[in-house]
């Protein structure tokens, strides 16, 4: 999967994470969770470490799997809270927008599938359903596949684009003269 939808997922945790606060207020809550669930593919390094794609530190291996979700979220939740968030809740918030990366991508048409059951299990799973087309990896994204990839992504997660933009609802309490 290309980044779109993933960047998409980030946007939409920052309007939960501050539900109240405009786009520009929570823009640096945007970008850390966009980046956030853009994490787990930093595996792409293992190709150049000489490690298969099929490994279990290979690409769409550990990285992708909901135990190393857990551990990115509660990491990241121990040195950063939004304002009027628990730990909890934001280690879960965390814990949701690492995971959704492995999730995200066992909807796409190939690859070797995901280890998201790891380190219980090395085996690599898709959905039955799958709807979105893999992303060239590297510069190939900058091609004509890989603008028909970015361009499929933006219409699956364009509602989670308007959700992560739409205003912040404001309280119309009416104020005594």
């Amino acid at each position: 999967m290309a980044s779109i939808g993933h960047i998409l997922v980030g946007l939409a945790a920052a309007r939960v994470a501050e539900p109240h606060a405009r786009l520009g207020a929570r823009l640096y809550t945007a970008i850390g969770l966009a980046t956030l669930s853009l994490l787990p593919d930093l595996d792409v390094f293992a190709f150049r470490l000489g490690i298969p794609y099929e490994a279990p530190f290979g690409h769409r291996g550990a990285s992708h799997s909901l135990a190393a979700a857990v551990v990115i979220g509660v990491a990241v939740a121990l040195m950063w809270r939004p304002p009027r968030r628990t730990l909890l809740r934001t280690t879960l918030l965390c814990t949701v927008v690492v995971a959704t990366h492995g999730l995200l991508d066992m909807l796409t048409d190939g690859g070797e599938g995901v280890a998201l059951a790891w380190p219980i299990s090395d085996a690599r799973m898709f959905f039955g359903w799958r709807p979105l087309p893999v992303s060239p990896i590297g510069r190939a994204i900058v091609s004509l596949r890989g603008l028909e990839v970015l361009a499929t992504e933006l219409l699956w997660f364009a509602p989670l684009l308007a959700f992560g933009l739409w205003p912040p609802r404001r309280d119309h309490a009416v104020q005594p003269p």
